[in-house]
């Protein structure tokens, strides 16, 4: 079962939402496709470990509490039993105001979260997170620690929220330009920012955005055709859309559907 639950109102500019997941365990589990989304995560494996496959045969154990950071390609997870993952999930901008590094270093890969604010507090809060009985006590816990580690608001730079802004307004189809509107000068001085506090370039998020738009409508059935949602999507042609599709999923929208490995995909998209 997956469900999904609303920040404090004093994070929700920087929180789009907790969420959880809970899976019985298969005798013969699916390894799952995970495709981009735009979003940094922070997870907490509360179940059985879950495997990360790094190629065809070999996998790593992810951490039991990490930060899942921007991904430009999909890879593949499968679980060792039983799944029950305590999750929060940030906009763009929004993790890089709880800590120091640079956001683009967390790119592809999963962290530590004892990499990132320190072997102490990082036990201390997933230890929280374990003891804790029900998701609303979680939610208090990684609250408190969001609280204490937030900085001012105002160092969420005002240029990569209002390009990252109007990206999500658009669906990922306003053009960079347009964006910066007639002061294309600081579109350089845009890239520079947004790999700093998001970790990939605007057009990068703003094709995954798209996509986001498109996987929705493909699988909630609200067209009948390739190229429908190509145009809704505003892709020049339906060639344009499946080539963007086959880059960040791996496969054609027609394998998309129905797909097993893409079940747990599908089942955030919905």
């Amino acid at each position: 079962m997956y469900q999904t639950f609303q920040p404090h109102p004093d994070l929700e500019s920087l929180v789009n939402c907790y969420w959880t997941l809970e899976v019985p365990a298969e005798d013969d589990p699916q390894r799952q496709r995970i495709i981009p989304d735009g979003c940094l995560e922070m997870a907490f494996i509360l179940g059985d470990d879950i495997k990360r496959y790094v190629s065809q045969d070999e996998f790593i154990l992810q951490p039991r509490a990490m930060v899942l950071g921007q991904t430009i390609d999909p890879y593949y997870i499968e679980p060792a039993g039983y799944v029950n993952t305590f999750a929060v999930r940030f906009y763009p901008y929004g993790f890089a105001n709880f800590i120091s590094q640079p956001i683009k270093e967390l790119a592809n890969k999963e962290t530590s979260l004892d990499l990132l604010f320190g072997e102490i507090s990082a036990k201390t809060l997933e230890q929280k997170i374990t003891r804790a009985t029900n998701t609303e006590q979680r939610i208090e816990c990684i609250e408190e620690f969001l609280f204490g580690k937030l900085n001012d608001e105002s160092t969420i730079d005002n240029i990569v929220k209002t390009t990252i802004d109007a990206l999500l307004t658009s669906k990922g189809k306003a053009p960079i330009n347009s964006i910066l509107k007639h002061d294309i000068s600081k579109r350089r001085q845009l890239e520079r920012k947004f790999l700093k506090q998001v970790g990939v370039s605007p057009k990068q998020l703003g094709k995954v955005i798209r996509l986001q738009s498109a996987l929705k409508m493909l699988l909630n059935e609200e067209t009948e055709s390739l190229t429908s949602i190509a145009y809704k999507s505003e892709y020049y042609d339906q060639a344009h859309f499946i080539k963007d599709f086959r880059e960040f999923t791996g496969i054609s929208p027609g394998e998309f559907l129905g797909n097993r490995n893409m079940a747990l995909s599908s089942l955030f998209y919905k």
